[in-house]
């Protein structure tokens, strides 16, 4: 059994709910487990079960809130130092980082008298400067065998799943559907997350002018693009946090990810941890949930066409999204489950220690 005291640290919160799911995890396994990473500007953040949570970096930026981006991010950048030497004072066995920020500079800055284990989330979106994070590191942990081909897979890198958003299922809080959309009637089609030009966005609303008797709901804020209402097409152009969230997933359909390009998505395990059927792009590691675990249907990436007559099919086949759900909630059950996750992760951690 590990003993040693296990620090998760994530800087910028940038992928908070992974971070808190995983830390309690590890904790119902036993491991001292301390989760340090800064207070979320854009909403209330999951509360610790079993962890402790230390907000130590960025304190001066993150007062400013959501608000003031651009002066965030200078008062982050001054701030950056300060708060990886305290990550280095800390009494700790072992550091996992969940993120690593200013890469050229947080590598020199590693506490070099521990293990070190990285989880890259996005390879794709790191692939030119992953290589030299991966040779700082004692082992890195990417999510799906594209990612591991991607950085040349060696016998530092591991392939473990991203888990699915369980908790999401059983707040206690859960926050109603805005009554505009608590009154809608017919099928609904969900895409759910930050609105990016590489989510495909553009090619799902063209597909979508070819569905008929069913709503598109596009839920998220908008980056670097913008997007307008259309006949049969509703915009919810805002963060949206884990209290609103099962409304959305509960109330949809089908859950539709027409990327053009991706590694992974969290959006992906919220909606197997809510058993929806799923429009995947054939892309990345969305291509491997279909083939390991049946869950979800697979379109060409930036073929409308194509994922018009996919929507429309899965709509009209209500047996068939059952059965696409089915699969859903038994991966996230059981491979895909977090207790499944900190186990690959624990075998990790003692692999690092026993060299």
């Amino acid at each position: 059994m590990l003993q040693v005291r296990v620090q998760l640290i994530d800087p910028s919160a940038d992928v908070l709910p992974y971070d808190h799911a995983l830390a309690a995890a590890l904790a119902r396994r036993g491991l001292d487990v301390e989760l340090l990473t800064s207070r979320f500007v854009h909403g209330p953040a999951p509360a610790a079960d079993g962890y402790a949570v230390s907000e130590s970096f960025y304190g001066l930026a993150t007062r400013l809130g959501a608000r003031r981006a651009r002066l965030r991010r200078v008062l982050k950048g001054a701030g950056h130092v300060p708060g990886m030497l305290r990550v280095a004072r800390r009494p700790a066995g072992l550091t996992h980082w969940q993120w690593i920020w200013l890469e050229a500079l947080s590598t020199r800055l590693l506490p070099r008298r521990r293990p070190q284990v990285l989880t890259l989330h996005n390879v794709i979106r790191r692939e030119r400067s992953a290589r030299r994070l991966v040779d700082a590191m004692d082992a890195t942990i990417v999510h799906t065998r594209h990612g591991a081909d991607l950085l040349g897979a060696g016998p530092r890198v591991h392939v473990i799943p991203h888990g699915a958003f369980e908790h999401l299922t059983r707040q206690s809080g859960e926050h109603p559907l805005p009554p505009e959309l608590a009154r809608v009637e017919g099928p609904v089609v969900l895409c759910f997350g930050l609105v990016r030009p590489y989510k495909g966005v553009d090619v799902l609303l063209e597909a979508f002018r070819r569905v008929e008797e069913a709503e598109l709901w596009v839920v998220g804020r908008p980056l670097g693009m913008s997007i307008k209402p259309t006949a049969g097409v509703r915009l919810v152009p805002r963060y949206i946090g884990e209290a609103e969230l099962p409304a959305f997933f509960r109330r949809a359909d089908l859950l539709v990810l027409p990327h053009r390009s991706v590694d992974v998505s969290g959006v992906l395990f919220a909606g197997l941890a809510f058993g929806l059927p799923m429009i995947l792009s054939d892309v990345g590691g969305f291509r491997e949930i279909v083939d390991d675990y049946g869950a979800g249907r697979l379109v060409p990436p930036g073929d409308a066409s194509a994922l018009a007559a996919a929507i429309g099919e899965l709509l009209a086949e209500p047996a068939e999204r059952e059965r696409l759900a089915r699969r859903a909630r038994a991966a996230a059950a059981g491979p895909l489950s977090w207790d499944a996750v900190a186990a690959r992760t624990q075998a990790v951690y003692e692999e690092v220690l026993g060299r």
